[in-house]
C-alpha cells in the first residue's frame, strides 16, 4: 500500500489522540471531512491499526511500581509454555521474546515493592521452565510515543 503525505499526517495525529474528530483532521489537512473518513477505512483495511483504547493511569488505580524482568530460561523450548502460564498473570502487562541475555523480557505493574515482590517469588518465579530472573524497578517513564510515521 502506498502512504501519501496526508495518510502519514492523518496517522500521525490519530497516533497523538485517537478521539481527535475526523473534520479536526480534514481541516487540519486541507481535505473534505468525507476524504478523511475514506482515508481511515483505506489504512483500517491495510491493517494500520492495532486498535484504539484509552489508556488507564495506572498509578491512579493504585499501581505505583512499574518494573521490568528479565526472565532465563531453564532450556530451550520452553518459551510456549512459560508464555501460557505468564497470560494468567494479570500484572505483565508486556512480554517481548529477545535476543541476548534473557529470553523474555517483561513489564509489569505492581502496587508496590511488597506486592511486586511476592508477584515474582509466588507467581513468575514458580513457573515450570523458568530458571531466574532480574528485575529492573522503573522510577519515571520519560518518554511514552507512538512511532512517528515520516
Amino acid at each position: 500500500m502506498q502512504i501519501d503525505d496526508t495518510d502519514k499526517k492523518i496517522l500521525n495525529l490519530l497516533a497523538t489522540n485517537a478521539r481527535i474528530p475526523f473534520l479536526e483532521i480534514a481541516r487540519i489537512c486541507g481535505v473534505s471531512g468525507a476524504a478523511i473518513h475514506q482515508r481511515v477505512n483505506k489504512l483500517e483495511e491495510a491493517g494500520l491499526f492495532k486498535g484504539s483504547c484509552y489508556l488507564v493511569d495506572e498509578k491512579t488505580l493504585g499501581y505505583a511500581t512499574c518494573a521490568y524482568i528479565g526472565v532465563h530460561f531453564e532450556k530451550g523450548g520452553v518459551y510456549q509454555s512459560v508464555m501460557e502460564s505468564l497470560k494468567s498473570i494479570p500484572e505483565v502487562v508486556e512480554c517481548h521474546y529477545t535476543t541476548g541475555t534473557y529470553g523474555l523480557m517483561l513489564k509489569i505493574y505492581a502496587k508496590d515493592n511488597s506486592h511486586l515482590m511476592h508477584i515474582l517469588s509466588q507467581q513468575i518465579q514458580a513457573i515450570p521452565g523458568i530458571a531466574s530472573t532480574e528485575t529492573f524497578i522503573s522510577l519515571d517513564q520519560s518518554i511514552q510515543r507512538q512511532v512517528k510515521v515520516d
